[in-house]
């Protein structure tokens, strides 16, 4: 799978196909929540939502190792940046978080085609590059795909 592609010009059409009324397989979030949580995952790579790192060195290192593998998220992975209920969506309908999503998603191409040697850093995973990035919202988009049911098949 191009990934590139992918997160480019497949995702948020993929999202649009869910039903907003679709349970999720794990985790808390409902679709709409998903969809916004993701936008905010691009905000984070783009530089837009900066966090700091929350390990040492040897468990960045470890964490970085298994977030350029190819194995998936397990369920309800934790996240120590996001509260234990998800949050209330702020865009009113799903529609309009997908066209959000959509321009975050540009925003973080942008970001790196203007400075391809830009480094970000993710709290749990290091200074990444935009590569590295790819990889990860990748994963993650795969991720929570897969909790509605919607994972593409490769």
């Amino acid at each position: 799978m191009n990934k590139l592609n992918f997160l480019k010009n497949e995702f948020v059409n993929m999202l649009a196909t869910i039903d907003s009324n679709t349970p999720p397989i794990f985790g808390k979030m409902n679709v709409h929540q998903m969809i916004e949580h993701m936008g905010y995952a691009f905000r984070q790579a783009s530089g837009l939502v900066p966090l700091e790192a929350t390990g040492d060195e040897e468990t960045t290192q470890k964490m970085y190792r298994f977030m350029m593998s190819d194995k998936p998220f397990k369920d309800n992975t934790p996240n120590p940046y996001l509260p234990d209920e998800p949050s209330p969506t702020s865009s009113e309908t799903v529609i309009e978080s997908l066209d959000f999503l959509q321009k975050d998603i540009d925003h973080f191409f942008k970001v790196f085609e203007k400075d391809p040697d830009l480094r970000i850093l993710n709290p749990f995973f290091g200074n990444l590059n935009f590569d590295e990035w790819t990889h990860l919202l990748h994963k993650h988009a795969l991720h929570h795909l897969r909790q509605f049911g919607s994972a593409p098949t490769e």
